[in-house]
Formats: C-alpha cells, sequence, structure tokens
C-alpha cells in the first residue's frame, strides 16, 4: 500500500520543467521567426476571435470539466493549465519540424498557435483519465510523449494517406482517449476501501464541473471549424455542432432521469454526455447539408454516452474478473465523454464520404471506404501503442509516483494554510 506520506517530488520536478523550458528557448532562438507577411496581418484580425475560443476551451473548459471529485479540485485546475502551456510550445516546434516546408527556420503566425492550442488539447484530455493518480512529474513526461505521437500521427496520415488538415485535427478525441485510457490501464487501481471516500462526487465540486462543460458547450462550434478555410464549409461546421449538441444536451438529461429507478438525473452523466454531439460533430461536420441529420447524430451520440457510462461502469463493478485483465479505472470518463462520441463521428465521417463518391464508381466507394478505415484503425493504433509505452515507463519508481493511499488528494500536491476539518 506504501506510505501515507507523499515523498516529496522537489528533487526532480523542478530541474526537470526548467531544463526543458531552457532548451525550448534555445530552440525557439535559433528556429523560429514570426510571420511578418501581408498576408499574415490581414489574417490576424478574422482568427483571433476563434483563437480566443479555443483557448478557452483548453483553458477554462477542460479545466474546470474535471474538478468534480470532492478532494481533488485544485490539481485539475492548475495541472490542466500548467500542461496547455508546455504542451504548445512542444507543439508549435513539432509541427514546424515536422513540415514538409520547414527549412532551417519555421514562421509563426496566429493560425499555427491555434493549430498547436486544438493539438495541445490532446493531453488535457488523456489526462482526465489518470488525473488524480500521478504527479506532475509523470504528467510533464506524458505530455511530451503524447504531443509527440500524436504529431508524428498527423503528419504520416496527411502525407501517406492524404487527409486534409480538418479531418487529421479532429481525430484528437479518438486518439486523446484511448491513449489516456491505456495509460490508466497500466497504473496501479485505487484501494477499494481508502480510495471510494475520496473518489466520488460532491456539490461544489460538481457546479465547478458544470461550469466547464456550460464553456465547452457554448464555444465547441468554434473547435470544431476552427481548421476550416472555406466559409461556406465552417458556416456548416458551426451550424451543425450546434444543433448536434442541442439534441445531445436534451437527450442526456432525459436519458439520466430514464435509467435511474426513481428517475432522478445524475450529474456526472450530464458532465459526460452533454458534450457528446459536439465531439460526435468533429470530423463531419463540413460534410453535413442538412440541420435534421446533424440533430439525429447528436440524439445517437447522447445516447451512445449515457449508455456507455451506465452498462460499462456497471460491468466493470459486478465483473471484475472480466475487465480485471485491463485494469481501467477512468478517473473523470474520458471512454465516454470523447473515446464512444468520437468513434461515431468518424464512422459518420466514413459514411457520408462514401455516399459522396459516384455509386457508378463502385471501385472508387471501395478505395474510399478502406482508406477513411485505415485513417481511423492508425490513429487508435498509435493510441494505444504510445499509451501502452508511456504507461509502462509511468510506472517506474524514479517518478516517485503517489502511492494508491494518496490517490485523489489535493493535500499530496498543494500547500494548505491549514487543515481545516471536514476537507
Amino acid at each position: 500500500m506504501g506510505s501515507k506520506y507523499q515523498r516529496s517530488v522537489r528533487g526532480c520536478l523542478p530541474p526537470w520543467i526548467l531544463t526543458l523550458e531552457v532548451i525550448l528557448f534555445l530552440v525557439f532562438f535559433f528556429f523560429t521567426s514570426y510571420d511578418t507577411s501581408s498576408k499574415a496581418q490581414k489574417e490576424f484580425l478574422g482568427t483571433y476571435q476563434g483563437f480566443q475560443d479555443v483557448v478557452i476551451i483548453a483553458a477554462l473548459g477542460l479545466g474546470f470539466l474535471n474538478t468534480s471529485l470532492r478532494r481533488h479540485c485544485w490539481s485539475s485546475v492548475a495541472f490542466n493549465l500548467f500542461l496547455l502551456a508546455l504542451g504548445v510550445q512542444l507543439t508549435l516546434l513539432l509541427d514546424g519540424f515536422l513540415s514538409p516546408t520547414f527549412s532551417r527556420k519555421m514562421s509563426i503566425n496566429l493560425t499555427s498557435i491555434q493549430r498547436a492550442t486544438v493539438s495541445a488539447t490532446s493531453v488535457l484530455i488523456s489526462a482526465g483519465a489518470i488525473l488524480g493518480k500521478v504527479n506532475l512529474v509523470q504528467l510533464v513526461f506524458m505530455t511530451v510523449i503524447e504531443v509527440t505521437a500524436f504529431s508524428t500521427t498527423r503528419m504520416v496520415a496527411k502525407r501517406f494517406l492524404n487527409v486534409d488538415n480538418h479531418v487529421n485535427m479532429m481525430y484528437i478525441h479518438v486518439f486523446a482517449a484511448y491513449f489516456g485510457l491505456t495509460v490508466s490501464c497500466c497504473l496501479p487501481r485505487p484501494l477499494p476501501t481508502r480510495g471510494k471516500e475520496k473518489d466520488q462526487t460532491a456539490t461544489s465540486p460538481s457546479l465547478f464541473a458544470m461550469l466547464g462543460t456550460l464553456f465547452l458547450w457554448m464555444f465547441w462550434p468554434s473547435f470544431n471549424s476552427a481548421l476550416l478555410d472555406i466559409p461556406d464549409e465552417r458556416k456548416k461546421a458551426i451550424f451543425n455542432t450546434y444543433y448536434a449538441l442541442a439534441v445531445s444536451a436534451v437527450t442526456a438529461i432525459s436519458m439520466s432521469a430514464l435509467i435511474h429507478p426513481k428517475g432522478k438525473i445524475n450529474m456526472t452523466h450530464i458532465h459526460n454526455a452533454v458534450l457528446a454531439g459536439g465531439v460526435a460533430m468533429g470530423i463531419p461536420c463540413y460534410l453535413i447539408h442538412s440541420p435534421w441529420l446533424a440533430m439525429v447524430l447528436g440524439f445517437i451520440a447522447g445516447l451512445i454516452s449515457i449508455g456507455g457510462a451506465k452498462i460499462l461502469l456497471m460491468c466493470l463493478q459486478h465483473k471484475p474478473d472480466v475487465f480485471g485483465i485491463c485494469n481501467i479505472y477512468d478517473t473523470y470518463g474520458v471512454h465516454y465523454t470523447f473515446g464512444l462520441p468520437g468513434l461515431l463521428g468518424g464512422i459518420t465521417d466514413i459514411v457520408l464520404k462514401a455516399l459522396q463518391v459516384k455509386w457508378t464508381e463502385v471501385s472508387m466507394i471501395g478505395y474510399q471506404i478502406l482508406t477513411d478505415l485505415g485513417v481511423l484503425s492508425f490513429v487508435i493504433v498509435m493510441g494505444v501503442a504510445f499509451g501502452l509505452l508511456t504507461g509502462f515507463l509511468l510506472n517506474l519508481n524514479w517518478w516517485k509516483p503517489p502511492s494508491v493511499t494518496n490517490y485523489f488528494n489535493d493535500q499530496t500536491f498543494w500547500k494548505f494554510p491549514h487543515l481545516a476539518a471536514g476537507y
């Protein structure tokens, strides 16, 4: 079980982080410059509003989304900001180095920073599956591995599978969810008795988590349309995402009441399923030409998210012999919020693209389906493979990981002015 006192990370956290930042300073100094072209200046004003929306989603939305546990709120919000700030720096450099047009120096503009911010949210999504069970040093290491793996996945998909920038990036939900779940699979499970008291929701933290849900719900259309350049496609993405979010919110609240024996609504279900429509709409949002289809997709996404949370949770609780091999413990329901709706969006995209090909060209339809299935499978395989690698390395003792007795506890990482009774 380990000691009830957490080992200090003072000897490893500051040296690792400060050394990494110094390296980043040097790389930015030698290999980057600002884009001062007239085109970049014209695009700045049109891009800045969308950039602000993406930052709000990443910093406020995803930060507060994972604050429902009664003793693990400070870490969720602050670690989220830390990982976002670090992930954007790393992703900016990786996108530049992996670009086929890179030559000595990369030009940084608002579009590239926006793209890096969207890409860095992969870490914030994955962290939701393991928060409370790892320290900040482990999260930093995971950030380095994951942004590298995701940038490489996007580069390979674009160069060899001819995937456009929007679809390439919107697979972030599937990649991040299964990366985080695989890492969680490798970590020790919380103790069934001592961890139970801390691993539960409370009224005030759940209210802050709902605040994060509301931020994500309001600004998600900007996230889905951020990388679309054609005005008509961007307009359809915004409209379709809004319709899907609206229907998934109504469906989530209704289904949560339906599956409860006394007809009561579960706040955790709302955190998970209200956003499902926006996640499912991420990839195919610009392909849908009618609002009813977006609404149907949002409805199905809400059902899948609520059903997945209910059925899979029951299986994990009542059949540990079946799932004990995987040892998956999803702290904040990443699978139901991002994984399952992301898979639905990927499958919908495959179907819509196949329907757009002329029916007389049977070989083209088969080729399109195989290519799109290959992209989806490749993203999942990369997420699982690098998640296994990361989870294996995070289990090593040199990270001074929290013992299972210190899971889901802010006191493990933060200085409190006093230890008030009842905290």
